[in-house]
C-alpha cells in the first residue's frame, strides 16, 4: 500500500482569518505530531504554565520571547529553536517589543496537556 499526501486547508485549523493562530492536529492526517501556531501583539501574553506526556519543539518565527521550562528561564528570538521535554513545566510570554509568532511542534498526533500550578502567580499576603 502506498502512502498518499494529505491537507489540512487554512479553513481546517486556522482560529481566525488573520495571523498565526490554531491548531493542526496529526490525527486529522494520521500524522504523529501536531502542530500549533501562535501569534500575539500583546507584550507579557502567553500560555499558562503546563506540561505533557510527551516532547515539544518551539521554533521562534517573528519576536522575542522568555520561555520557561522547569527551573530555566531562556530568552528566544526570531530563528531560535527550542526543546521542552516531556513532563516539564513550560510556558513562555512575548517579552516584546512587537508581535511574537511561534511555531510549535507536540510529538503526539493530538493536543494533550495538563495546566500546573505555576509559583510565579503566587503573591505574598499583604
Amino acid at each position: 500500500m502506498t502512502a498518499s499526501a494529505k491537507i489540512l486547508h487554512r479553513g481546517d485549523w486556522a482560529g481566525g482569518r488573520s495571523g498565526w493562530n490554531g491548531i493542526a492536529e496529526g490525527a486529522a492526517m494520521g500524522a504523529d505530531i501536531t502542530v500549533l501556531f501562535y501569534t500575539t501583539d500583546e507584550v507579557g501574553a502567553g500560555p499558562v504554565l503546563h506540561k505533557h506526556e510527551y516532547d515539544e519543539v518551539f521554533i521562534v518565527r517573528r519576536g522575542r520571547a522568555v520561555f520557561t521550562v522547569g527551573d530555566q528561564k531562556i530568552e528566544a528570538n526570531a530563528g531560535d529553536v527550542l526543546f521542552a521535554p516531556a513532563r516539564i513545566p513550560h510556558k513562555f510570554h512575548n517579552a516584546g517589543p512587537g508581535t511574537l509568532e511561534t511555531t510549535d511542534i507536540h510529538m503526539n498526533d493530538r493536543l494533550v496537556q495538563v495546566e500546573v500550578h505555576d509559583p510565579e502567580d503566587d503573591w505574598p499576603d499583604e
